[in-house]
């Protein structure tokens, strides 16, 4: 029999992983649904339709009759609240699936905290947009003992997930620091291309050109921001895709890890800047491809592309 999940917070990225789980987890019984908002559990409840899913108000009353605890929150304070609550109950033997990004010293407390109580826990933050999210087309990144990865495991690869990086047996932050410093990957991409766009226009050399060189060379990622750039949705959506304030969260932790190794993230730094400018110009509503309109203004042009 399928053990029964919990899945607490409902993001951008937890929608789509808690989806996948109701729609190739093979479950026996309601994934139970837990956000601070209830009404986007609500809403995602009558989206997946009858019995899939099951909306619970509480942690109190949802983790006693949940095997396994899903929790993909917005930053470590998110985290740190949700676990401690969760540990109010009797967790003996339940596993803890922690899918969050948040600074490796707070992986490993609450790992602690968790182990404590007599439970399990797996260090799981995972990789890709949204719309990957949506998909099941994540990368998942496990780490913990071996025989809680293994429990861990065939609600990844297939079902939220196309890929696995496992660290078996390796410390659980070695999972939140890859997942940090892989983030730099995103910020710097969107700065390269933000700057990049920008020349392009000011030299006259064309952003639609810059673009075709980038479906060109760079599929994927590069492209998809790219064209998220020229096409406005930068500044035009009602809600982030990625948020800048998760965005500054990730840039202080990555330079915080750098820092504490000797290492200086000079592109973060700079993309960081920018990300200051998105929230001095769009406050918390702003995307984290707002890079590409805080390069645009400090090089004399407007925030905005629609002229």
């Amino acid at each position: 029999m399928a053990p029964n999940l919990l899945w607490v917070g409902l993001g951008n990225m937890g929608r789509g992983m808690s989806k996948n789980l109701v729609e190739k987890g093979n479950l026996d019984s309601p994934l139970l649904l837990h956000n601070r908002s209830v009404q986007r559990a609500v809403d995602l409840n009558q989206r997946l339709g009858l019995g899939k899913t099951e909306v619970v108000e509480s942690l109190e009353a949802a983790v006693p009759r949940a095997d396994i605890i899903f929790t993909c929150l917005a930053d470590d304070g998110a985290v740190h609240d949700t676990i401690n609550s969760a540990l109010q109950n009797d967790v003996k033997g339940k596993l803890f699936i922690e899918c969050s990004t948040i600074h490796p010293d707070t992986t490993e407390a609450i790992a602690k905290a968790v182990l404590a109580r007599g439970a399990d826990f797996v260090a799981a933050p995972v990789f890709g947009p949204p719309a990957a999210a949506e998909a099941g087309q994540l990368i998942g990144v496990l780490a913990g003992p071996e025989a809680s990865v293994d429990r861990a495991r065939p609600w990844f690869k297939g079902v939220m997930a196309r890929e696995e990086i496992l660290l078996a047996d390796q410390p659980y932050g070695k999972a939140t620091t890859l997942k940090v410093l892989g983030n730099t990957f995103i910020l710097n991409m969107i700065e390269q291309l933000s700057e990049a766009h920008v020349a392009a226009e000011k030299t006259g050399l064309g952003t639609d050109i810059m673009h075709k060189f980038v479906e060109a060379l760079f599929p994927g990622p590069y492209a998809a921001y790219s064209t998220r750039m020229l096409s406005g949705d930068y500044y035009k959506r009602d809600e982030p895709l990625f948020g800048v304030d998760l965005a500054r969260k990730d840039a202080r932790h990555a330079q915080a890890l750098g820092a504490a190794a000797g290492v200086r993230l000079q592109n973060v730094e700079v993309a960081d800047a920018h990300l200051a400018q998105i929230q001095e110009h769009s406050g918390s509503s702003g995307d984290i491809s707002g890079i590409y309109g805080a390069v645009r203004k400090e090089s004399g042009l407007r925030f905005e592309n629609d002229a």
